[in-house]
Order: C-alpha cells, then sequence, then structure tokens
C-alpha cells in the first residue's frame, strides 16, 4: 500500500516580512522562520455560502483599475500578461497603497530574476511596507515545478492570515 504525503507550506505572522521560496524557505538573510503553524496547498475551497461577503473595495491607487475594474478587500487577484507590460508596476502599487490601510498583502514572483525579486524587497521595505507583506519567490533558476507550485503557497500562506 502508498502512502501519500501531502505538501504543507508554514503559515501565520511570523512569514511576514519575508522573502520565502514556495516551500517556505527563508531567502533573505533575517534567519529561520519561526512558525507556528502549517497548511495543506491543496485545499477544498470553501463553498460560495460559508465565506463572507467581500464589502470593502481595495484601492489599488490606479483610477483606470479601481474604476473599471474594482476589487474586493480580501480577494484573491491574478495579474498576468506578456512581458514588460507591467504587472509587476501593478502589484507594487497596489502594495505601497496598502501603507496607511490595515491589510496584509502576499507578492508571489515567478520566472522573475533574483535581482529582481532583491529589489522589489528592498523598495517595499524602505517605503515601510514590507512589514506587512509576504514574498514568495520562485525566480527563474529554480525548477518548474516549485514555478508550478509557487501561487498555490502563497494562497496557503496567506488563508491562514485571515482566518
Amino acid at each position: 500500500m502508498r502512502k501519500y504525503i501531502l505538501m504543507s507550506v508554514p503559515t501565520g505572522t511570523a512569514l511576514l516580512g519575508r522573502v520565502v521560496d514556495p516551500l517556505g524557505n527563508p531567502l533573505d538573510d533575517l534567519g529561520n522562520i519561526n512558525s507556528k503553524g502549517s497548511r495543506f496547498i491543496e485545499q477544498i475551497a470553501p463553498s460560495i455560502i460559508s465565506r463572507s461577503p467581500v464589502r470593502k473595495p481595495l484601492e489599488t491607487g490606479l483610477k483606470v483599475v479601481d474604476s473599471m475594474v474594482p476589487i474586493g478587500h480580501g480577494q484573491r487577484e491574478l495579474i498576468i500578461g506578456d512581458t514588460k507590460t507591467g504587472k509587476t508596476s501593478i502589484a507594487l502599487d497596489t502594495i505601497l497603497n496598502q501603507k496607511t490601510e490595515d491589510t496584509l498583502c502576499i507578492y508571489v514572483a515567478i520566472g522573475q530574476k533574483r535581482s529582481s525579486v532583491a529589489r522589489i524587497a528592498k523598495l517595499l521595505k524602505n517605503k515601510n511596507c514590507l512589514d506587512s507583506t509576504i514574498i514568495v519567490a520562485a525566480t527563474a533558476s529554480d525548477t518548474a515545478a516549485l514555478q508550478y507550485i509557487a501561487p498555490y503557497c502563497g494562497c496557503s500562506m496567506g488563508d491562514i492570515l485571515w482566518i
């Protein structure tokens, strides 16, 4: 009989302000992460009825996005597009706009260069936004499997912050 082990990632507020890989290993020089919990990366999604309704808008700071595609506080958002179209700029502007709000952000970088992830972390730290953000980085030098599971891991890390 085969025994299957489900993959889990560390969760909790210990991840805030950190740069981690999809497995939850630290990529910054801040030492180990003392997480008190973990969560499977593949979970059955809660039913629509059991979810709390989205009542508060999340203002990105970009008027065209806020007026044409309003985002609710607590929603998961995927920004996808061709290279050099401003995906990172939209995500960073949104995170920077949450500085005065009580919003926790997770930025999942997939296929970016390590130097780009380091630049993003430095920018968020300089603007005092890194303490309310988790950066999950599956860089271009990582395996395709790590890049594939990165968004699942980011969602799992974030789900526990709001439970």
